[in-house]
């Protein structure tokens, strides 16, 4: 990978490694020869190329995909920079080289740029729905294995926030931690005891568990599935001695309801697991 190339993945937040060996993978599970190209083109052919975005939206995933390319030795230079609000027929990608290496790369490259652009998209629109409160729209650990940093690098290139990256930077007691432990307090003390530094969220069903969790001094409390009102009087009660996430069946339609009653966050696990891909085509120019 050019120092150029890493550059730009490192100021994105991404291990230029780790993106190299995804690309790596994914280059691999089509096998080593195309068996449409190789007879098609001489391997001297060369051909030109756009990446071009066929919807409006927001993309992410410019330098990923410029990774595919370079790994195949095709000339790329991008044309818009993630985080961009793009519109239909604009380029994003444009390629040049080898037309049997830009065959193998157009699949791999096309499947990390759609999905991470339809992520960012996806995010901007809760975005907009939270305009003018302050709430802000925060992903889950509901990922896809092996790409869990780029699809939360996507959610901040729509202008939403992350939650924890895994298990090991943030505690969160959730209802099965709590049935086993006997209780929110107990399950809060054994983990601070051990960290006693660490930021540790609590969920919580009801009003009374909320109560319990701020008395022991929980940083942050999630809401699951509770009504609007309940989460008004969640507000009221915690009185900003605690962040308070939302989570639960929460729709873009609803958005705006639950950020009013005064969360700070509002938890989307399906801007990860069940964002649309972003149509986006490559075509020989």
């Amino acid at each position: 990978m050019t120092p150029e190339l890493s550059q730009r993945l490192s100021a994105a937040g991404l291990d230029p490694q780790d993106v190299e060996n995804l690309v790596h993978t994914a280059l691999d599970e089509d096998g080593e020869t195309d068996v449409t190209s190789t007879p098609i083109f001489a391997p001297e052919h060369t051909s030109t190329g756009d990446l071009t975005a066929r919807e409006a939206g927001v993309v992410a995933g410019i330098p990923v995909a410029c990774a595919v390319f370079e790994a195949l030795d095709v000339a790329y230079q991008p044309k818009a920079e993630d985080g961009d609000h793009v519109v239909p027929g604009q380029t994003l990608i444009s390629v040049s080289g080898r037309t049997r290496a830009i065959l193998r790369a157009e699949r791999t490259a096309l499947n990390l740029l759609t999905h991470l652009s339809g992520i960012a998209t996806a995010a901007h629109k809760w975005t907009k729905a939270l305009e003018g409160t302050k709430a802000k729209v925060r992903d889950t650990r509901k990922t896809l294995p092996g790409l869990r940093a780029l699809q939360k690098y996507a959610v901040r290139c729509g202008g939403g926030v992350n939650h924890r990256m895994g298990l090991h930077d943030a505690a969160l007691i959730k209802d099965n931690h709590i049935a086993a432990a006997g209780s929110v307090t107990k399950a809060y003390e054994a983990i601070r005891s051990v960290y006693p530094s660490l930021h540790i969220q609590v969920e919580c069903d009801t009003l009374a568990q909320v109560e319990e969790a701020l008395s022991v001094g929980a940083d942050s409390i999630l809401l699951d599935n509770m009504t609007d009102a309940q989460m008004t009087e969640a507000v009221r009660l915690v009185a900003g001695r605690a962040e308070l996430e939302a989570s639960g069946g929460l729709t873009l339609d609803r958005a705006r309801d639950v950020a009013v009653t005064g969360v700070d966050y509002l938890a989307v696990g399906a801007l990860t697991h069940s964002a649309r891909v972003f149509d986006i085509g490559l075509d020989f120019t």
